[in-house]
């Protein structure tokens, strides 16, 4: 009910998992421990945000989580937990789902061995993650029917218990007699809560996995179908059990009638299949989530879906879970063991995201605190019970989410710490704008033919990585731009506001900045040419610019304080007699804040004529004839390192951990399909 009914209303944008709500904090509080965010990001149509009064609790706990860093780390770290957990819950989910349907065969064929049905296991594991790169999409529509033949099934199978073995269960639905139940205070009953988790598991797979479905259905679909039936599927194990005391182990296959065995056992295996399915896909969005807030090292990431953005592939994850999810099946051998680690996996992600629910009503629902206050303690009572109950169990299996979640959690720390100290350098190195214009239109070196993409962390600055490039090499591009790609904690950003343009110093230096923004839902695909967009969005930009006064860069210099709003759709088609026609035609303008947004009016011709200028038709000749030279991709490979003053901890973190995962991660270049004849990379070392 709690996630149903309310977990599900804080979704973003119908996006589902712990880092979702960490991005709605992030919007509405700068909790984010990567200060890289501007002005002009909250323009974004995706970027909703709440205002709040100045006196008003809402604002109170906005200022006491930005008060302190130690408040954002604690944050990260509860949210880290809960993806963490999350995923050994993707390792679990298809162990235990396979697993205990294909020990169906055994009910009806008590000889056989159990390695039979763990080696029938493994290969349907095997072949679940061997299928993952083609995706769900052409198979999808099978899925609902599938589910809810096996709903119904459950259901009535249940209702065929009650009716045959014991109605007198139905007085279970009695709150009095779990008063009754918990009253008796023995170790054995609250040890008994650990098994009966298992029927609430799935429900953080379910928000996890929001994306694929609308809010709405999912609650007209958990009241209407899935909560009677298993309602009915529960009580009428219970009804069996009641008369058949010896088959608690197998109550299910066993309250089966013998006539339809056969049909539900493969439809118990499909369901299971489809279960497993839907933790799978449900780690993927978890982990490309949290690569794109900069807490997971670099991966490739497949869109598998042209109609749905949220159907994505990660081989190097598919591989690593099926790997472990074999090892763990083949480990425990048996269900119950593995149950106990299900259970514990389950236990802590509730009660994570229960305790990022509170910021979410103050902040995002402007709830009374008496609700939040409410909504605390009646979660905490029905899940603090339950992590104590599977707290016991550690020593029976509860050991294997723990140990997966510290080494991801380990992972994912390091990575984001890192990075952080990194960013922190970069910002704390970069080159002063008065260096830059001392130098001279030359840059005190050779101007060669061509365009050089410099990428940086920085979204505003002269980087390092450029100071050294040019202090080392004797020649520089005709034509300088400072790419840095950031991703925002919104779950997507629209095509036509991805591009961030200005320029760097004055024109006849010819460099720029375009900043890149992404959402951690959007993904790189083959066939997207990063470079001829960031060729379209550099023309489009200076043709726009012509119908400006002057020069403009975000530190030192501004353009005049009026505002322009002008459509490029004309300018894409009006140029110097020989320059290339861009090839984007969305309607974009020009502010006084560097930024291109959505136009509101648009552009005739005849002040077309009036804006345009011989310096702008000779700027525009300058850079094809420089895109025509050649470009260059500079990436700065860096190595981190502690420094020398660090401790032992701090060294061995940055050293060799960090060292080694950015050795197995992905490069930016092969993310961004960077030609390997274009890219130049610079070495160089940071000290952290």
């Amino acid at each position: 009910m709690k996630y149903v009914f309310v977990v599900l209303r804080a979704n973003d944008n119908g996006q589902g998992g712990t880092f979702a709500l960490y991005s709605l904090l992030c919007r509405h509080a700068k909790v984010s421990t990567i200060p890289n965010q501007h002005k002009t990001d909250e323009e974004l149509t995706t970027y909703s945000r709440q205002t709040y009064e100045e006196n008003s609790l809402a604002a109170k706990v906005k200022r006491w989580l930005e008060g302190h860093a130690y408040k954002k780390n604690c944050l990260l770290i509860l949210v880290l937990i809960g993806t963490c957990t999350a995923i050994g819950d993707g390792i679990l989910t298809p162990a235990i789902s396979v697993l205990s349907a294909t020990g169906g065969i055994r009910v009806q064929n008590p000889k056989m061995s159990t390695d039979v049905v763990l080696i029938i296991a493994v290969i349907i594991l095997i072949g679940l993650f061997s299928m993952q790169h083609y995706g769900t999409d052409k198979v999808g529509w099978l899925f609902a029917p599938l589910v809810f033949l096996w709903l119904i099934l459950i259901g009535s199978v249940g209702a065929y218990n009650i009716h045959k073995y014991n109605s007198s269960v139905l007085k279970a639905y009695n709150p009095v007699y779990i008063y009754r139940f918990l009253r008796r205070g023995k170790s054995e009953i609250w040890t008994s809560l650990g098994g009966v988790m298992l029927s609430i598991t799935g429900t953080e797979a379910l928000f996890a996995d929001l994306c694929h479905f609308p809010v709405l259905a999912i609650q007209i679909a958990f009241t209407l179908v899935v909560f009677p039936c298993l309602l009915l599927a529960y009580t009428g194990q219970a009804a069996y059990i009641s008369v058949n005391k010896d088959h608690v182990v197998d109550a299910f296959y066993r309250s089966i009638p013998d006539t339809i065995y056969w049909p539900a056992f493969i439809i118990a295996t499909l369901a299971a299949v489809v279960a497993s399915q839907a933790t799978i896909s449900a780690t993927y969005s978890i982990v490309k989530q949290a690569l794109a807030l900069g807490c997971f090292p670099r991966v490739s990431v497949v869109h598998t879906s042209k109609k749905f953005l949220g159907q994505i592939y990660i081989p190097d994850i598919n591989w690593v879970l099926m790997i472990l999810c074999i090892a763990v099946t083949a480990g425990f051998k048996n269900k119950i063991q593995i149950a106990n680690a299900y259970g514990t996996a389950v236990v802590i992600v509730m009660l994570v995201t229960t305790f990022l629910m509170v910021p979410i009503m103050l902040l995002v629902w402007k709830s009374h605190w008496i609700l939040v206050v409410t909504f605390l303690v009646l979660s905490l009572m029905v899940e603090f019970p339950y992590f104590m109950a599977c707290i016991n169990k550690v020593d029976e299996g509860g050991w294997v989410p723990l140990v997966v979640a510290t080494i991801f959690f380990i992972i994912m720390y390091v990575w984001h710490f890192c990075t952080v100290k990194r960013y922190e350098f970069e910002m704390h190195s970069k080159v002063s704008m008065a260096w830059i214009l001392g130098l001279g239109p030359s840059l005190g070196l050779v101007r060669v033919p061509g365009i050089g993409f410099v990428y940086t962390e920085l979204a505003s600055g002269v980087p390092h990585i450029f100071s050294h490039f040019i202090t080392n090499l004797p020649a520089i591009h005709s034509v300088v731009v400072f790419v840095c790609v950031k991703y925002l904690p919104v779950y997507t950003v629209p095509v036509e506001e991805r591009f961030v343009m200005k320029r760097t110093g004055p024109k006849n230096f010819h460099m720029f900045r375009c900043v890149t923004r992404y959402g951690y839902k959007d993904i790189h695909k083959k066939n997207d040419d990063f470079e001829k967009m960031l060729l379209d969005r550099l023309l489009i930009f200076v043709r726009l610019e012509s119908m400006m006064d002057g020069y403009s860069d975000s530190e030192d210099f501004t353009l005049t304080e009026h505002r322009t709003e002008r459509s490029t759709s004309a300018l894409l088609t009006t140029a110097k007699a020989g320059s290339n026609t861009l090839c984007s035609a969305a309607d974009l303008s020009y502010s006084s804040q560097d930024s291109i947004a959505p136009a509101k009016s648009p552009l005739t011709g005849n002040s077309l004529t009036r804006y345009s200028s011989h310096t702008f038709g000779d700027e525009l000749e300058f850079l094809n004839s420089c895109k025509d030279a050649g470009v260059v991709h500079i990436l700065g490979n860096t190595i981190v390192r502690a420094r020398r003053d660090s401790g032992m901890v701090k060294k061995i973190v940055v050293d060799h951990l960090y060292a080694f995962l950015r050795k197995v991660c992905r490069e930016h270049s092969v993310i961004f399909n960077v030609p390997h004849e274009s890219l130049l990379n610079v070495g160089q070392i940071y000290y952290i």
